[in-house]
């Protein structure tokens, strides 16, 4: 039986169409006109969803790094202040959870705490994402286990080791499973795509993705070609933002053409089977030499 899950109304596995996350995060600056950009670009690219990440800030931050001052688009400000200051409040969620409805694309997000994970839950998202940093954060894992929802497991930055435990600790959810390296933007020698059919084989009753932090498009389109049935990338609105994830990122006009050659290369990698199309026919007949053997 080939393993899925469904998402919403999505079914993510083998024979779907790839589902595809434009990963927003905190590209949106704490602003709400840029999340509702970034969902657009999202929309008219053709994505499933969009996403983004909720942390509570002094369960996230070191306590030593709270105080550290540094430069911000809101001039300087301590790490703490800075770390609020890109977070959205119940109210800029529930506008966003609106206009992903009206949009009609699904919307969700990477909790990085237990604290998140329940203040998420009041917009009852289709799933959750694990990111990669927080494979082995047991506590968190279990809270996301209790919302019964189907969870993807993000794989970057971790040994196999780590995410075979992970794995047994989900293995009571609906899972799907990332692919990913955990470097912003990563170099192409260290991709490793072949990890997409080393975890398929590892693990068989999960669907297999890619989630990408590279520069360009091919690999991701060539991770669709190795069998991935799901596809997360950043997006921006403008590569030159300012913010840790921006220069990672899909600028729309990529995205668009991420997405068009994703449903391109998944329609030509067909079923295996060896047969003669229709469309040969006519080759066949005139240019195949007559023998009588």
């Amino acid at each position: 039986m080939t393993p899925s899950i469904q998402v919403g109304d999505s079914t993510i596995g083998e024979g779907n169409p790839v589902y595809l996350i434009a990963e927003i995060g905190i590209n949106h600056n704490g602003d709400l006109k840029n999340a509702f950009g970034l969902i657009d670009a999202a929309v008219l690219a053709g994505c499933n969803a969009v996403k983004f990440q909720k942390r509570t800030p002094e369960l996230c931050v070191p306590k030593d790094q709270w105080d550290i001052r540094r430069d911000t688009p809101w001039g300087e400000m301590t790490y703490i202040d800075y770390r609020h200051k890109v977070e959205f409040d119940q109210k800029d969620y529930q506008a966003i959870s609106d206009y992903c409805a009206q949009k009609e694309i699904h919307w969700f997000a990477s909790c990085w705490d237990e604290e998140a994970v329940a203040f998420m839950e009041q917009f009852n998202p289709p799933t959750y994402k694990i990111a990669s940093a927080s494979l082995t954060d047991t506590p968190l894992l279990q809270a996301l286990l209790a919302t019964q929802k189907p969870l993807i497991l993000s794989t970057g930055m971790s040994t196999q080791d780590e995410i075979d435990q992970a794995v047994k600790t989900l293995s009571a959810n609906p899972l799907a499973i990332a692919h990913s390296t955990s470097s912003y933007p990563c170099p192409a020698e260290e991709l490793n795509l072949k990890m997409i059919h080393t975890l398929g084989e590892r693990f068989p009753a999960a669907p297999i993705g890619y989630s990408g932090h590279e520069v360009g498009l091919q690999t991701t389109i060539a991770a669709v070609a190795m069998g991935a049935t799901f596809v997360e990338r950043h997006i921006t609105l403008d590569r030159t933002m300012w913010g840790s994830d921006q220069s990672a990122s899909v600028e729309p006009w990529g995205l668009m053409r991420l997405v068009r050659d994703i449903r391109v290369v998944e329609k030509s990698r067909g079923d295996g089977i060896k047969q003669v199309y229709p469309s040969e026919l006519k080759a066949r007949q005139k240019l195949r030499r007559q023998t009588n053997s």
